[in-house]
């Protein structure tokens, strides 16, 4: 017998011959380097697969559970921490969901050949139920559910569903953050300190509430051209800026011209393992949602190790929701670095629905508009947000290095300044991106510190904070500012922009314009060009 025909032998039995060659998985995968470049973190030196990291899942349906649902008796490739049905225990083989499934399979599937972002993070999911009898309330419950599991530590939740403005009780409803699902959305990212990854609506009558979110991250997503997913997927629903009618305009879009994208991710033709075990092809932004809510997994487990082992330049602020919004917006993909170094070496250049990039758009051109309409600040990679997070928290006591990320809070009417040690190369990109939260309260009337059906929420506003790069060399005349993101109505700063000349330059975070407290938390992330 010839050696080939005894490894065909011995692979003929083996699962893991049946299934794709790992080799092959990078390539076709959204989770390969053609995708957010996830695999790589899986493998050494850095080994991150979500171990120990508590995400959720909120939906109409939920995904089938090993072991208490006939629908997954054949596949145990995903794996869940608890099911729920609201805020309750899930009633076996009730309110299973291929959907659910396919979402969750995104996020921790364990199949050797289709692999999920992060496959060993405990995942959390809860079903509403029907959309007859349920509604926002009853959203909010479960939402507010999942964020209490794991001893209330979970890092990040995703919502693959959302509610259609005709379905909102609100007479003549608009996007104007107050529908009552989005406000329970920005409460409990404050008070649970969880980032919501909210699938971006899609299309006309879509699934608009709570995209009119501000302290979660919205994803819109791509598809592949070449082989790599680079290009928003054309049925995205398309940029305020792009001959919107009046009649969608607030019925599809913020009222205010606030931006509803923070961020691209792959979502056209991924392949998924069904609850039956077998493979189907799916697209929307259902699927691009998880790609982000399992890449704060893999973030957030790196961040538990080097708490746990008591790095410097490291501190529990690494779990904050604001941070995890920075880290992943300021690491976006969104125009492919030639070799050089000076596009701080981004590896696609992501185009819109126009095959324009995002040096064409109005938020680069714009110091007013942080956020691309279709693109937010570009395409998901794992990896550069590894790169960004893992550059570590650094104070604005000293100064800071090329590339970290800082939480704080500044005072109204003051500003706090982040002096960079090293000078920035002439032609070099700087990103920087600032992120902060809305105020909204819980009219908690049972006293109980919890949301109940029947009560409501407060909305106090959004303090509005500026973001400037600034020449530190300018005489005390000269502001010296060189690039600048002064939106009045998002909750997001973003800079992208060119150093015009080599020289000593410092970040200056702004509390420009009081709306409800006096000081202000924030978080702040950076990548720069040092000179040498």
């Amino acid at each position: 017998m010839t050696m080939k025909k005894l490894i065909w032998i011995i692979c003929g039995f083996s699962a893991s011959c049946l299934s794709v060659p790992v080799l092959a998985i990078p390539l076709s995968s959204s989770i390969g380097t053609n995708g957010i470049d996830a695999l790589r973190l899986h493998q050494p030196p850095y080994n991150l697969l979500g171990r120990k990291i508590a995400i959720g899942q909120v939906e109409i349906g939920r995904p089938g559970m090993f072991g208490w649902d006939k629908a997954v008796s054949k596949n145990r490739a995903v794996s869940l921490a608890a099911v729920f049905l609201r805020n309750g225990p899930a009633k076996s083989n009730n309110g299973v969901d291929p959907h659910a499934y396919n979402v969750a399979g995104v996020m921790v599937s364990r199949d050797k050949a289709l692999p999920g972002v992060a496959p060993e993070a405990r995942l959390y999911s809860s079903a509403v139920g029907s959309t007859k009898n349920m509604g926002q309330p009853e959203e909010c419950l479960s939402a507010q559910h999942i964020a209490l599991q794991n001893g209330g530590d979970v890092r990040a939740i995703n919502f693959s569903f959302g509610e259609p403005l005709n379905r909102d009780p609100r007479p003549e409803a608009v996007l104007d953050g107050n529908a009552l699902l989005t406000l329970c959305v920005d409460w409990s990212s404050r008070v649970h300190n969880v980032l919501y990854a909210i699938a971006g609506n899609q299309g006309k009558g879509g699934i608009p509430i709570p995209t009119d979110n501000f302290n979660a991250v919205n994803v819109a997503f791509s598809s592949r051209r070449g082989g790599i997913f680079n290009k928003v997927d054309v049925s995205n629903l398309a940029g305020v800026n792009q001959g919107v009618s009046g009649r969608l305009a607030g019925r599809e879009f913020n009222i205010d011209g606030r931006r509803a994208v923070s961020i691209v991710a792959p979502g056209s033709n991924i392949a998924m393992l069904n609850p039956d075990g077998k493979v189907n092809k799916v697209t929307g932004t259902s699927f691009a949602a998880p790609h982000v809510t399992a890449t704060v997994a893999l973030l957030q487990e790196f961040g538990d190790r080097q708490l746990r082992t008591k790095q410097p330049h490291w501190s529990i602020d690494s779990r904050r929701q604001q941070v995890t919004k920075a880290v992943l917006l300021n690491s976006a993909d969104k125009v492919q670095d030639n070799g050089n170094g000076l596009m701080l070496g981004m590896t696609r250049t992501l185009i819109d629905k126009q095959n324009q990039d995002w040096l064409s758009s109005d938020a680069y051109k714009n110091p007013k508009i942080p956020l691309d309409a279709q693109m937010g600040t570009g395409h998901l990679n794992a990896f550069r947000a590894y790169q960004q997070f893992s550059a570590g928290q650094w104070q604005p006591t000293a100064p800071i290095p090329a590339i970290g990320w800082d939480y704080r809070q500044v005072d109204v009417g003051k500003s706090v300044d982040y002096t960079l040690a090293k000078s920035l190369k002439q032609g070099s990109f700087v990103a920087i991106t600032l992120s902060w939260n809305r105020l909204v309260e819980l009219n908690d009337t049972n006293k109980n510190q919890q949301f109940d059906v029947g009560e409501n929420f407060r909305d106090r506003g959004l303090n509005n904070l500026d973001l400037y790069l600034v020449n530190a060399d300018a005489k005390s005349t000269d502001p010296g500012v060189v690039c600048s993101s002064i939106s009045e109505v998002d909750s997001v700063e973003h800079i992208f922009c060119p150093v015009p000349a080599t020289g000593n330059y410092k970040i200056r975070v702004q509390y420009q314009k009081q709306v409800n407290d006096a000081t202000q938390p924030y978080a702040l992330a950076w990548w720069t060009v040092p000179t040498n």
